[in-house]
């Protein structure tokens, strides 16, 4: 059963995770060990424009050690009324967009950095490398899904009147 879950590149990406994991390391440096531990040479950094600032730390960060691609939300400037129909002539989001610019750059460890929800599934798929999420945009909670289960668990209680434990 487990040989039939768990390919070769599978068992390659398990081993990498388990040689490079430290309760010491923020989920940036895990990243970082993770790829060298993987032997990656190229990663991709899809990110939303509101964080273009972040994503331009991140490939200084990481161009110590690999080839980086950046590539923002708004990629290709593609107007909604082209990917959705209608009138709008906003430029919309264009994850699948972001996944092929990565793909043509033969990235090998992609980084999803703050996509909205639907637009990191349609990049995810479209990615031919691994994808890994550094955060998700949130903005009510500045980016902290720990704040977002909080308030979550206490409109539970308020609802309920009980204890969830």
């Amino acid at each position: 059963m487990i040989n039939k879950l768990y390919t070769e590149e599978f068992k390659r990406i398990m081993r990498a995770n388990d040689a490079s994991t430290s309760m010491r390391s923020n989920r940036i440096e895990e990243i970082l060990n993770f790829a060298r531990e993987a032997k990656i040479k190229r990663i991709g950094i899809a990110h939303c424009i509101t964080f273009n600032y972040e994503a331009e730390i991140l490939k200084n960060y990481f161009s110590k050690y690999f080839e980086v691609f950046t590539v923002d939300c708004k990629y290709g400037r593609i107007t909604k009324k082209e990917i959705m129909g209608g009138n709008s002539e906003r430029i919309a989001c264009n994850p699948a967009g972001q996944a092929d610019y990565l793909n043509n750059k033969k990235t090998e460890l992609n980084i999803s950095v703050g996509l909205c929800v639907g637009h990191d599934m349609i990049f995810s798929k479209k990615s031919e490398a691994w994808v890994t999420n550094l955060f998700d945009k949130d903005f009510t909670n500045n980016n902290d899904i720990t704040k977002a289960i909080n308030d979550i668990q206490s409109k539970l209680l308020k609802e309920h009147s009980c204890n969830l434990y």
